[in-house]
């Protein structure tokens, strides 16, 4: 980066673009920022950001623009809008998509002049400046190090490699594992309030009993990395341990949809295990190497 005051364009302000802006504004960085609800654009501007009426003029305010939108369709919509001022710039898009789609979107920004880096953002909703928060990229390695000093006021940076869909792989696996926790959590606090509870009262349980979560990621990865962990008297005792959770959920009038799925995965491993006279891992199912 220059001497000159570092600037950026960020197009897209829902919760996570308008948590960009003010982190780029905390950090001296000169923001424009575009919109299709101006409503958005002028409570940033009331911030200290410029204003771009178009997506052009978003472009042409500054050589890096920063996606924050719902999917990577949303781009094509946007840049769409003002192809002929993509060559030169850079685009980092750190809106979610899948992997496939991630790696669609920068061929095609490429092929329309413009260079291209992913990003997936890890953080506590849409504070980038939680200590848990950070940011995955993937792309060109030239190009992110070129502008990682300008991105950096956002979140600590995790650079993958240049595989263009290697930031959403990681980010949508984490992502897989987060989702099933807030539906097992509104599981979990319900039965708390059906059996006649306090929800606070359970909650500094839950939070210790987290503590032990990273030993079983650790135990799991080392058995995932050789073929999966299956013990078919482990896998029954799973079985007979979400019946359980399952009974304790509607006995008080709780939906107890989400663990019925997790009980037929392990069902499903233990009828795999007899049909081929060895343990299959519930591991070995999601990969497709077991009917």
């Amino acid at each position: 980066m220059s001497e000159q005051t570092a600037s950026v364009s960020v197009l897209g302000l829902g919760p996570m673009g308008q948590s960009m802006v003010k982190a780029f504004l905390e950090a001296g960085v000169q923001v424009t920022v575009w919109n299709r609800s101006t409503a958005k654009v002028d409570a940033m501007v009331a911030l200290g950001a410029e204003r771009a009426d178009t997506v052009a003029e978003a472009l042409a305010a500054n050589e890096v623009a920063v996606l924050s939108l719902t999917h990577y369709d949303a781009m094509y919509d946007v840049l769409g809008q003002a192809i002929d001022h993509l060559p030169g710039k850079v685009i980092a898009n750190l809106s979610s998509d899948s992997p496939e789609k991630a790696r669609a979107g920068a061929k095609w920004v490429r092929e329309r002049g413009a260079e291209f880096f992913s990003g997936g953002v890890m953080s506590a909703g849409d504070n980038i400046v939680h200590p848990a928060s950070y940011i995955f990229y993937s792309g060109p390695k030239a190009v992110f190090d070129a502008h990682a000093e300008l991105l950096r006021p956002l979140s600590p940076q995790e650079y993958l490699g240049t595989d263009d869909g290697l930031a959403q792989v990681f980010y949508q696996a984490l992502l897989t594992v987060f989702h099933p926790w807030l539906l097992a959590f509104d599981q979990a606090t319900a039965m708390i309030a059906k059996s006649g509870h306090d929800i606070a009262r359970f909650v500094p349980f839950a939070v210790r009993s987290s503590q032990a979560y990273p030993f079983f990621m650790e135990q799991f990865s080392e058995a995932n990395q050789n073929g999966g962990w299956a013990d078919v008297a482990s896998l029954k005792m799973m079985v007979a341990g979400a019946q359980h959770i399952i009974d304790a959920s509607e006995e008080v009038g709780v939906d107890s949809g989400f663990s019925h799925l997790a009980q037929s995965y392990w069902r499903k491993a233990v009828a795999a295990s007899e049909a081929a006279g060895e343990p299959v891992s519930t591991y070995a199912l999601m990969l497709g190497k077991a009917s």
